[in-house]
């Protein structure tokens, strides 16, 4: 059965004025991403994947191109149809966690819930449940600076899951933690997608991130350098970069 695709750009640009240069951040981006899948966002510093990464999050609009997801063309959304786009469709992870500090992890939790329409008392209940599926149920009232690093990334990833969107995007999600944490970050994620059954794509530096994806997608220049699958990659310690099988 062919994979369904969940998310398809169509020369897909975004370019800035700086001065009196234009700079092409993007510059004719096409490629599909498939419905279930783990997908990384690699490349050098400038290459562009950020900018991809938040276009593909409706974060920021293409200068010109299409973006689909599911079907939906949402660079010609409103900033409204996005921001609901975003609620419902979409969980972000931060590097730097965003978590809001006076709150405890059941109510970082709980909050975007309530902003997506859904009652305190299900809201809660909804984000208890996912905060124990990333392990964290002895710690639901325990507040960012009562947590480790690993942790506050833990409700991070409960609170995008917790609306169960479509679309994980994960942008360096072990950016910020040790080599252990940072790994057991990585198998998580690679857990909850496999049990959901949810898209997941990360724009990372993060060579450990390989051994968990299903295909890696290199942008240099503003554009696809080349999209490997897992199985043909052949990944080299202390490197930066993984390489093409030959």
């Amino acid at each position: 059965m062919p994979q369904r695709v969940l998310i398809h750009t169509e020369d897909v640009r975004r370019h800035y004025r700086l001065g009196d240069e234009t700079v092409r951040a993007l510059d004719g981006i096409t490629a599909d991403i498939y419905a279930g899948e783990f997908l990384s966002i690699m490349g050098p510093s400038g290459s562009g994947k950020s900018t991809f990464f938040n276009m593909i999050g409706g974060l920021d609009v293409p200068t010109s191109g299409k973006i689909f997801l599911d079907g939906k063309d949402i660079s010609k959304l409103s900033e409204r149809q996005l921001a609901w786009i975003r609620c419902h469709n979409i969980g972000y992870i931060f590097q730097t966690f965003n978590l809001i500090p006076v709150m405890s992890a059941l109510d970082n939790v709980t909050l975007p819930l309530i902003f997506s329409g859904m009652s305190i008392e299900k809201a809660e209940a909804q984000a208890a449940e996912v905060l124990k599926q990333v392990g964290l149920g002895e710690r639901l009232h325990h507040h960012p600076f009562e947590l480790s690093g690993g942790q506050q990334q833990r409700v991070a990833m409960a609170r995008a899951l917790a609306n169960n969107p479509k679309l994980i995007l994960a942008d360096e999600p072990t950016g910020n933690l040790d080599l252990k944490t940072g790994q057991e970050i990585i198998e998580l994620l690679h857990h909850l997608k496999e049990q959901r059954g949810v898209t997941v794509i990360s724009a990372t530096h993060d060579m450990k991130m390989l051994s968990t994806s299903d295909r890696v997608l290199w942008i240099a220049d503003g554009r696809v350098d080349r999209i490997v699958n897992r199985d043909d990659l052949k990944i080299q310690v202390g490197t930066m970069d993984g390489e093409e099988v030959q």
